[in-house]
């Protein structure tokens, strides 16, 4: 290989890559295993993508179309070199893929850090670390690379501190080949049965064969000879049957396909036959990676035919509201040269996909029903994600909504435990519908006022405080044929669950505050759309809700926090005549004072819903005038 430098630049690393550099040496440090599989994880991927663009244009193999990933040492020297024959890098694509990190959700994760060396270590493992890796053991790295189809090679190399240097070099294969320049004390991975043993551990599943040099004992100790060995299996490990994996070999895979530093949470392999051939690895991650909120991050499917890969992250397969699913789909049926375009329009990936969400939600309601700790840990990872569900997958709302879970008035914690099956085995006698209430906070819902007749008569309501439980909402009105319904919108009717005296008890305090009605709605003017008397409080003097199709005020307040234009739909303030403060307004003959104490109702009705006053200075001024008088 000439080594000829035709033009060479010093270039500072992102901060980012730098903050991540120092984190990870010291984070994971105590896992040096991980360099080797990370390195060789990243030659596979390259080789298959190598094959991919390969598909449309064969001239990229240059004659060298038997693709292996090499292992080597040099004792003396006291390197290790990863060789692969893959696509290669060009200049801008080493710059844009180690000099950068181009991840949506970095801020982010840098923001989530917290110096506890054990905690951040699980972090920096979700956020996929690969090539950085390196400096885990080695204090200088040398990449030299060459992308397929171009006769240009670059020299990337640094010390994993603040700069790197790159070079155009000439190199006379395409590829790219990774030197490790041991740090003092690393001399473990100068071993030919230890680099060999990482490979069977952490890489066997590895498609690709990963060779190394044979090695004879010569006194004492082995030498290596210049007969090649295949160290991996170098079989698709999907194709295999199930029996002949073990659960290593499956975890194994598993960090292999997601970059993740832990084990799965669980998984399905599924070899589907008839019209449709493919065969289905799919996992469930134990930890949700660092930017699972990002709706737009790539999905977690490789996509193989014939088990030649076509694409990575193919978000044809599986549907945004189980984007952390990762894990292989290898196809007997479809062709070599499918294209994302025609992917968006297959019935043949329709019927996979739709395969592969059927499983994954059986998987989960198997974990629901047999393991409720392992499905705790699932939801407290990914619940909030899978309740877009609903509003997504028309054909599965059902069997999504069953695996949903929620807080509730009957435990009175903010768990989300609760599912709608829970609920319905313990509702009252007459009851005919799930009672909910949506705020910004588990506090405030379960301190609304709204909550107090349902409190006071033992009816359960599910307490929903994410953000995403309104779009939920708007999707899923029923379960089971039970009406879903706010406590906090439209009239109150409890039903059956109110018997005849409440009902008349009601009326007859309707008709004999009516006066004290009309005269609240007339000071409050448009600010309300009508004021009435109470069926829902019990301690508080009054609340407001929305009407029976209006937006509620959590959704109203969220759309307008996302900068979005919402119709203002007035609120109905209820007010309940047996509270002190009401009492003492009917007895109030000064306008001006009455008008203050309508007006603070309405604005402390407003404030314990979570929503913001119009004008804080006047409420203050009106409390300060009635605490003074």
């Amino acid at each position: 290989m000439s080594t000829e430098t035709l033009q060479k630049e010093t270039l500072g690393f992102q901060a980012e890559v730098k903050q991540l550099l120092q984190l990870m040496i010291h984070s994971l440090y105590s896992n040096k295993e991980i360099v080797l599989r990370e390195l060789i994880s990243n030659a596979s991927d390259a080789s298959d993508k190598l094959r991919f663009e390969a598909l449309a244009n064969n001239g990229l193999y240059d004659n060298d179309s038997e693709l292996k990933i090499r292992v080597s040492f040099d004792k003396d020297a006291r390197t290790v070199t990863i060789t692969d024959n893959g696509i290669g890098m060009s200049r801008e694509e080493v710059i844009s893929n180690i000099g950068t990190i181009a991840k949506s959700g970095t801020k982010e994760f840098f923001q989530s850090l917290t110096g506890d060396q054990a905690r951040d270590a699980n972090l920096i493992g979700q956020f996929g670390v690969g090539f950085y890796s390196a400096f885990i053991i080695a204090d200088k790295v040398t990449l030299t690379t060459r992308r397929a189809g171009s006769a240009e090679a670059v020299r990337w190399e640094s010390a994993g501190e603040g700069d790197y240097t790159l070079e155009t070099v000439d190199h006379a294969k395409r590829g790219t080949e990774i030197v490790l320049h041991l740090r003092e004390g690393e001399d473990e991975f100068l071993s030919d049965w230890k680099l060999k043993s990482i490979i069977r551990k952490y890489s066997d599943h590895i498609t690709l064969p990963i060779v190394m040099k044979k090695s004879d004992w010569q006194d004492g100790e082995q030498v290596p000879t210049d007969e090649d060995e295949t160290v991996n299996k170098a079989s698709a490990l999907w194709a295999r049957s199930k029996s002949e994996i073990s659960e290593e070999e499956y975890q194994e895979f598993y960090k292999h396909v997601s970059h993740d530093f832990e084990n799965p949470l669980v998984w399905s392999h599924n070899r589907v036959e008839g019209r449709q051939e493919y065969i289905s690895l799919l996992y469930i991650p134990a930890k949700a990676p660092f930017d699972l909120y990002e709706r737009e991050r790539q999905h977690g499917i490789k996509l193989y035919v014939k088990r030649v890969f076509i694409m990575d992250d193919a978000e044809q397969l599986m549907p945004q509201y189980l984007r952390f699913v990762r894990g292989v789909i290898d196809s007997a049926n479809l062709p070599l040269n499918v294209s994302r375009e025609i992917l968006q329009h297959s019935k043949d990936i329709d019927a996979i996909k739709a395969g592969s969400v059927k499983k994954i939600l059986g998987l989960l309601e198997d974990i629901a029903e047999n393991q409720a700790e392992e499905y705790a840990k699932f939801w407290a990872e990914f619940g909030r994600v899978l309740k877009e569900g609903p509003g997504e997958d028309f054909a599965n709302r059902e069997k999504i909504a069953g695996l949903l879970r929620f807080a509730s008035t009957h435990a009175d914690t903010d768990a989300q435990v609760v599912s709608f099956k829970d609920y319905i085995s313990r509702m009252k006698d007459g009851q005919e519908v799930i009672y909910y209430i949506t705020a910004d906070s588990f506090a405030a819902a379960q301190h609304s006022p709204h909550l107090e007749i349902f409190r006071k008569k033992g009816i359960e309501v599910l307490l929903l405080s994410d953000r995403v439980d309104e779009w939920l909402l708007g999707s899923l009105t029923e379960f089971e044929g039970k009406k879903l319904q706010s406590v906090a919108k439209g009239d109150l009717d409890l039903g059956k669950l109110e018997d005849e005296a409440e009902k008349e008890q009601q009326k007859k305090t309707e008709d004999e505050y009516k006066s004290l009605v009309e005269k609240i709605q007339a000071t409050l003017g448009d600010s309300v759309k009508e004021v009435r008397v109470t069926h829902r409080l019990t301690d508080s003097p009054a609340c407001l809700v929305a009407g029976a199709h209006d937006l509620s005020g959590n959704l109203e307040r969220l759309l307008k926090a996302a900068g979005q234009k919402t119709s203002e739909s007035k609120p109905v303030l209820e007010i309940n005549p047996q509270h002190a403060i009401l009492q003492r307004l009917t007895n109030v003959k000064d306008d001006g004072q009455f008008s203050d104490w309508a007006h603070l109702l309405f604005d402390q009705a407003l404030l314990a819903e979570g929503g913001q006053l119009q004008d804080p200075a006047a409420f203050v001024r009106r409390v300060n005038a009635l605490l003074t008088q």
